[in-house]
């Protein structure tokens, strides 16, 4: 019993102060989601023009969330989730929306965000079922996918004579 309520506040306080966590749905690999913790749950909008993708997160299917420190980044905990999808403009999606609205950063369309969610957007609870998962020992990263963002070229050779020009001018 001392360990299920030590395993639930260490959940929600990783999660309250963590504002990213990495969730998996089911068949479909980690996602990194802005979140708030609202009444007990992870608490995420989506699936909407300019808002974070869900994919495989359907209600009453099971989600693994991934909870990083905020100060770190390295993972914290990570537990199993219940995904509830909340009707739009009910109790719960309203109070919900309250605090998520408080925390949507440079949304498009200011105060109207939230008559734009209700339309258009899903929002959803993940609640804790009371299992963490165990944290691997390797750091799980993956190579980059290839991309000509990522490919270094050498530097032109006339570039280190412009910039030692542009400083003796100052």
């Amino acid at each position: 019993m001392t360990g299920e309520l030590l395993d639930r506040a260490l959940v929600e306080e990783a999660t309250k102060k963590s504002g990213l966590v990495w969730v998996r749905g089911p068949g479909v690999p980690d996602r990194a989601l802005w979140h708030v913790w609202h009444e007990g749950a992870a608490c995420v909008v989506g699936d909407g023009p300019g808002e974070q993708p869900l994919p495989g997160l359907v209600d009453g299917a099971a989600a693994e969330v991934t909870v990083r420190s905020k100060d770190k980044g390295g993972r914290l905990v990570s537990w199993t989730a219940k995904v509830v999808e909340l009707a739009p403009g009910s109790e719960e999606w309203t109070a919900a929306v309250a605090d998520l609205k408080g925390k949507r950063l440079n949304a498009p369309d200011g105060e109207a965000m939230t008559d734009r969610w209700r339309r258009e957007c899903r929002v959803l609870r993940l609640e804790p079922t009371g299992a963490t998962g165990v944290l691997p020992d390797g750091s799980l990263a993956e190579a980059p996918l290839p991309s000509p963002a990522t490919t270094r070229q050498p530097v032109p050779a006339g570039l280190p004579r412009l910039l030692m020009k542009r400083r003796g001018r100052r």
